[in-house]
């Protein structure tokens, strides 16, 4: 099973992607999805500018997602993640997993989501609701621990 990975500044589609993933398939009992979504920061922001290096960012998520597979019994893995200017409502990052049983399609969603927040070279930038551009969004300390526990 090889993982697909996309980086692209079009939208994407959950149900389309699922479908691609699992129709026809009788051996897939379970498809885990996280669907991560561009948020106003309670009315201050305008959107999203996500940068990436092109190349790295794909090379990177493939790696993360490799060691999903193997870790976890998995039938499938998608790993989306878009770039260009994001506004509130907007989706940004889609992770797909599946497997013949519940547990390792949801551990593996989980997973590759702490790994992309940490590893994935994609850059951040806030255009704000009253015009001015904020700063590059800094990491989160929250979310480095996240990705630790998977290496316990």
């Amino acid at each position: 099973m090889s993982p697909l990975i996309r980086i692209q500044r079009e939208d994407f589609s959950l149900q389309d992607e699922i479908d691609a993933l699992s129709v026809g398939r009788s051996d897939i009992g379970a498809v885990v999805s996280f669907t991560g979504l561009c948020r106003d920061e309670a009315g201050t922001l305008a959107a999203l500018e996500l940068e990436h290096y092109p190349g790295m960012a794909e090379a990177e998520i493939g790696r993360v997602a490799e060691a999903a597979v193997a870790r976890w019994p998995l039938l499938g893995l998608v790993a989306i993640h878009r770039y260009g200017l994001i506004r509130p409502g907007e989706q940004i990052v889609l992770v797909l997993t599946a497997s013949a049983h519940r547990r390792a399609a949801f551990e593996a969603a989980d997973f590759m989501m702490d790994y992309l927040k940490t590893r994935a070279p994609f850059w951040k930038r806030e255009h704000r609701a009253d015009g001015t551009l904020g700063g590059w969004v800094e990491a989160k300390g929250e979310d480095d621990d996240a990705a630790e526990r998977w290496s316990r």
